[in-house]
This record gives structure tokens, sequence and C-alpha cells, in this order.
């Protein structure tokens, strides 16, 4: 089972204060590979992340039907503390989810689509691994 604790909570939402990056990787609809930096990166539910992508029309919306396949990636090197999410990816179906999305995430990545353009996109995890120098390695899957 999956349950994202305060911890895990707290450096996803502090991530750009503490100056790290959360990085998301997939394959397009050709089969190619993208990886990008997701800033609005955040614990949605106790199971999911989600992000906002600013560009509706961008490659990830385009593949998420298809190939809803995503992963994510924190590294914090002074702590030792390194996080991978792999997990599947859809469109918000709401417009309270998308608001919901749009407010959770960091206020500098709001003010990069101050008029609400993007789309919120929430992704269910699948599998989550937790390294640290204090407690080792720790996974954590969707079936457990």
């Amino acid at each position: 089972m999956i349950e994202l604790d305060t911890e895990v909570r707290r450096r996803l939402a502090h991530a750009i204060d503490d100056e790290k990056t959360l990085t998301a990787a997939y394959v397009d609809v050709e089969g190619k590979p993208h990886i990008s930096f997701y800033g609005s990166t955040h614990v949605h539910e106790r199971d999911q992340l989600a992000i906002w992508v600013r560009n509706p029309k961008g490659a990830l919306l385009q593949t998420l039907p298809e190939r809803p396949d995503i992963v994510f990636i924190y590294g914090d090197i002074s702590s030792q503390v390194y996080y991978t999410f792999a997990g599947r990816g859809r469109v918000a179906g709401t417009d309270l989810e998308r608001d919901r999305v749009y407010h959770e995430m960091h206020a500098i990545e709001r003010k990069f689509d101050p008029d609400k353009k993007g789309v919120a996109v929430l992704v269910d995890l699948d599998k989550v691994t937790i390294l640290s120098a204090a407690a080792g390695k720790q996974e954590f899957d969707r079936n457990d």
C-alpha cells in the first residue's frame, strides 16, 4: 500500500524553496523519451501526485491517453534523500479537481500561469522508492 507520509509531503511542497527539482520522464506517442522539470509537482492524495501542465498542447497531454506511465525523481544530495515515484497520469476530470491542483501547487508556479490556461494532471502511484542515508531503502507498491 502506498501512503505518502508527512516528510514526503513536506519535501515536495517545499522543493522550490529548498532549491530541489522534481523531474518527470515518460515515453511519447512516437516512442521517444521525454524528461521535464515540474516545479508544480505535489502530493495530492495519500497515493497520488499532481502536476500542472502549462501548455495544453504539449507532448505529455497528447501522450497520456495511450501511454499514461510517468515517473518522477527527487534528489536531495545534501541530506542524502532520494525518491522515485512511478504511476499512471490522467487529466483531472472535473473543474473542482483542476482548481484544487492549481491552488495546491507552489505559489511561484502559479505565477507562470496566472490565467489558469494549463491542465491539471493526476498521477495514481503504483510504486514509490525512498532511499536515504538514515533509513536505507524502502519500497511501497500499490498492490502490497
